[in-house]
């Protein structure tokens, strides 16, 4: 059972016009399984529609076969976005937009157009004033390093390096994260049998090496304190005779999915490529998964939340001054917190401890510290209360930027972990609609 001690449960949507359930069923799905973070692999309007008013984070996707209309034209990217992000805000709370998927691995003739579509899009998100609440970037496959072990020795490829240093210094700029698609199971397979599968199923684990990998390579080009945010990962639950390892047992361990519905994944040629779904497109269960209960936690694990509120006694217009700073400089995500979101309320100590606590669950790893004047403190008590949630901290930390498994607010991730230690009990759900 997976905890909320563990971090968010992240969807990744493909073909929607392929399941058999409607949006509003399909948002039923994700909100009564507690999922709070979905990546859209295309901007589907009618799913778009469906998430309003439920405070689910929400990822957009550019598929790579319309970058090249998006990375030629500023006109064209200020359209897109008018179209598929901001005609849907604020009431469907969307934070990030990935440009493409793997562009440089799958589609390599289109990298030169990768960076400035970002940039387009970028301008378009400054001249609607929504650079703080929705980032920008592109996921990344682990293909791109290609000795990823061991991670301290990894770097990036080096045909690649010209135009990474410019994504990286583009994500430095605005304050975004490193995408990262990290799948333990073709780490696994494509070794050949020098990884234990004890290893790859995050017992020890793959998974932290591969994150580590990108930190690594990051810090190779000079960029040390980009977040990685994990896009895609998972096991899965069937395969073909030569793929004996894909199976369901395997798929529940230590669980981390990439599919929500099984058999969306048509660009895979393996049989295993196809079924990495936790549901049929029917809705119903492929296998066994408990996502609820998400309200137990052990307190007496190292990853035991810590929150960070708004003291009860502290002056309003002290609090004021620590809100306006958390949103402002912080970079804490507010979306939630502004009017007809889930955090919204009058009490100033209310929305300045949401403010507070996002701003430091993403700052704690790197120093950050819970006081804003003297008007804040921590708690291990869940400050959540009905559709407001708070994430928690894991009071672990790391020497690097922590790791975030996307989507996330501005500058958060939905788990803040020390990269070389960023804990696998993660579990991850992709549903394809790609992203």
């Amino acid at each position: 059972m997976l905890s909320k001690e563990c971090g968010a449960v992240l969807l990744l949507l493909i073909i929607f016009a392929l399941l058999d359930v409607s949006a509003s069923e399909l948002v039923l799905i994700l909100r009564s399984r507690g999922i709070h973070h979905v990546r859209l692999l295309a901007p589907d309007h009618q799913l778009l529609s469906a998430l309003a008013n439920t405070g689910i984070q929400v990822m957009v996707s550019i598929p790579n076969n319309h970058l090249l209309r998006v990375g030629l034209s500023q006109t064209a990217a200020a359209t897109w976005l008018n179209d598929n992000v901001a005609a849907f805000l604020p009431v469907t709370n969307i934070t990030y937009i990935a440009v493409g998927s793997e562009v440089l691995t799958v589609v390599p003739n289109a990298a030169l157009i990768l960076l400035p579509a970002m940039k387009f899009l970028q301008a378009a998100l400054i001249a609607a004033d929504l650079s703080r609440q929705v980032k920008i970037s592109t996921p990344q496959s682990m293909a791109l390093i290609p000795t990823p072990f061991p991670p301290s020795a990894a770097a990036f490829n080096s045909t690649w390096v010209p135009i990474m240093s410019g994504l990286l210094q583009f994500l430095k700029n605005t304050s975004s994260s490193f995408m990262l698609n990290a799948k333990p199971y073709y780490g696994y397979t494509l070794g050949n049998g020098i990884f234990p599968l004890d290893y790859a199923l995050f017992r020890h684990s793959m998974f932290d090496a591969m994150v580590d990998a990108a930190y690594y390579s990051m810090k190779a080009l000079n960029f040390s304190e980009i977040p990685v945010m994990v896009t895609e990962t998972g096991w899965p639950w069937l395969g073909r005779q030569g793929e004996p390892d894909a199976t369901a047992d395997n798929a529940t361990t230590n669980a981390y999915i990439y599919e929500l519905f099984d058999g969306e994944d048509l660009q895979d040629g393996q049989p295993s490529g196809r079924h990495w779904g936790l549901f049929f497109t029917n809705g119903t269960l492929v296998y066994s998964l408990d996502l609820g209960g998400l309200e137990a936690a052990d307190t007496t694990s190292s990853l035991t939340r810590v929150y960070c509120i708004a003291d009860s006694g502290a002056d309003p217009q002290a609090l004021e001054v620590g809100l306006n700073w958390a949103c402002g400089p912080g970079s804490a995500n507010c979306t939630a917190i502004q009017p007809g979101q889930p955090c919204y309320t009058s009490s100033i100590a209310a929305i300045a401890s949401y403010a507070y606590n996002d701003y430091y669950r993403k700052a704690h790893v790197a120093g950050g510290t819970c006081d804003f004047g003297g008007t804040a403190r921590t708690t291990t008590a869940d400050p959540s209360y009905g559709s407001c949630i708070f994430e928690g901290s894991s009071g672990g930390g790391g020497s690097i930027a922590p790791t975030a498994f996307g989507p996330a607010g501005p500058i958060n991730g939905v788990l803040r972990l020390g990269a070389p230690r960023a804990k696998a009990f993660l579990m991850v759900l992709f549903l394809v609609m790609m992203l």
